[in-house]
């Protein structure tokens, strides 16, 4: 029997509010239940805004392979995803929550104008590899795009009061100096919070599933992205705490104390929301328990991107530093359970070749193809030889890009950081970090005479990725 499938999604979730990730900022013991497998600490994102990244996981390629560098325009039909491969190879594939590939309407577009209407592209979606689909935009993207918890909520007379709620939590912005999101008790009920529904929708589609077929489960949940609003009684659950340990900001900005404040309240919220989403994750996994599936079934946990939470005077994501850029990775794999942390880079691209090297699929086979041009770089490395103890590393670093605006690498000791958009193309802006003596990235080195040779090391591997990892060709005029 071929090994099922369980990738559970949060947005927005930093690497270190998690309970096993040791950090100590938030307990989660259905997510430890994951990590009891083992996990790895420096995971990264390879563009820390929503729609490269969840595109990039399902293509196994880099956001400039596949023209989505930023959060802009559609994720291209004709390019492979493992979703894919998988229903090819004859599992049954199920999605329930954000898929966010699309993204037609530019960011000025009015509110409230319903611009896209997810309900009606289920058809179009379900190319992307699914055989079941239940899609959520996202919290903030509601306000824009129905989708089919928009026709939940609808249904029951809740939609408006919900999108209100989502408007009143103000705008993105980059810095905690202003007066945003009052991180309030959502003002749904517990049953109608979108991350239940979702986990709702996913466990009907697993005990509907044909019996006969392996499964690919995709379940993505969408908090702890703002509006930081969970449901009252986990809030309850999580004191407020006054605790400073903001790293500073550029020259060594502080935040003034109201700002603090806020952020405070905003922690406290963003702990009530994963506290609800560890629950959801136990609902899963007992469900894998109680039909007798667990021994049988990958389950993997992850994150698009971070979140900044004032660190370095930043708020959302969309920079280089590791609060937005470094995610959750456990891995469950039934056969290698070691519980061990791995510390070597390791990519959210690489979850595509684990998933399909357990379903005993060639990765890079099963997302090339032979034509256009292109098509047949496939970045993605499985992770299962790391779990099976047979390496302990499949890529000497990792790979960020964001917004074609910087780039980063970054080893277990060392981060790069190449920034592209610079007044002439004379000047080079490069940034370069000790992560063992300087964790909190506040010293950068590029300029450092005993760090030229690290320096070096990391452009050579910038200018041979870029030329190894081309954008891939794609044609609309030849059907097939």
């Amino acid at each position: 029997m071929k090994m099922n499938t369980l990738l559970i999604m949060t947005d927005q979730h930093r690497w270190d509010y998690t309970g096993y990730s040791g950090a100590g900022k938030v307990e989660t013991p259905n997510i430890d239940r994951i990590a009891q497998g083992a996990s790895f600490s420096r995971c990264q994102t390879v563009n820390p805004i929503c729609q490269p990244a969840r595109a990039a996981l399902l293509t196994g390629r880099y956001p400039h392979q596949i023209h989505l560098q930023s959060m802009t325009g559609d994720l291209d039909r004709g390019i492979r995803t493992f979703p894919q491969a998988l229903r090819e190879a004859g599992y049954h594939t199920m999605a329930a929550g954000k898929l966010h590939l699309l993204q037609p309407w530019p960011w000025n577009a009015p509110e409230r104008a319903r611009l896209l209407n997810l309900t009606d592209l289920h058809e179009e979606m379900r190319g992307y590899g699914f055989d079941r689909l239940w899609e959520t935009a996202g919290k903030q993207l509601m306000l824009r795009n129905y989708c089919d918890y928009s026709a939940h909520l609808e249904k029951k007379g809740l939609l408006e009061k919900y999108l209100d709620s989502v408007q009143a939590a103000g705008e993105n912005r980059d810095s905690p100096d202003f007066e945003e999101d009052p991180a309030t008790p959502s003002v749904l009920d517990e049953a109608d919070y979108i991350d239940v529904v979702t986990a709702d929708k996913m466990l009907g589609f697993l005990n509907a599933r044909p019996k006969d077929k392996p499964f690919y489960a995709h379940c993505s949940f969408c908090s702890p992205h703002k509006p930081f609003d969970p449901p009252a009684r986990y809030l309850e659950m999580v004191p407020y705490e006054e605790v400073d340990d903001f790293i500073p900001g550029p020259d060594g900005r502080r935040l003034e104390d109201w700002e603090k404040k806020q952020l405070w309240r905003k922690r406290r919220a963003y702990k009530a929301m994963i506290k609800l989403l560890d629950d959801q994750v136990g609902r899963l996994l007992d469900w894998l328990d109680a039909e007798g599936l667990a021994e049988s079934t990958l389950v993997i946990f992850t994150s698009d991107h971070g979140e900044m939470l004032g660190d370095h005077f930043r708020i959302q994501k969309a920079t280089p530093y590791q609060g937005a850029c470094t995610v959750p990775l456990a891995v469950r794999h039934p056969a290698l359970l070691t519980g061990r942390v791995h510390p070597a880079p390791v990519e959210l691209t690489d979850l595509a070749a684990t998933v399909l090297e357990a379903a005993g699929l060639h990765p890079q086979k099963a997302l090339a193809k032979s034509w256009p041009a292109y098509n047949s770089e496939i970045p993605a490395r499985s992770l299962l030889p790391v779990l099976r103890g047979e390496a302990d590393r499949v890529r000497e670093f990792s790979y960020t890009e964001c917004n074609g605006v910087w780039q980063m690498l970054q080893t277990e000791t060392m981060k790069y950081v190449k920034w592209l958009k610079t007044p002439s193309p004379d000047e080079i802006v490069e940034e370069l970090y000790d992560l063992e003596a300087d964790p909190d990235e506040l010293v950068n080195r590029a300029g450092d005479p005993a760090c030229a040779e690290q320096l070096e090391w990391f452009r050579r591997r910038r200018s041979h990725l870029q030329y190894a990892t081309q954008p891939v060709q794609t044609m609309w005029s030849l059907k097939g």
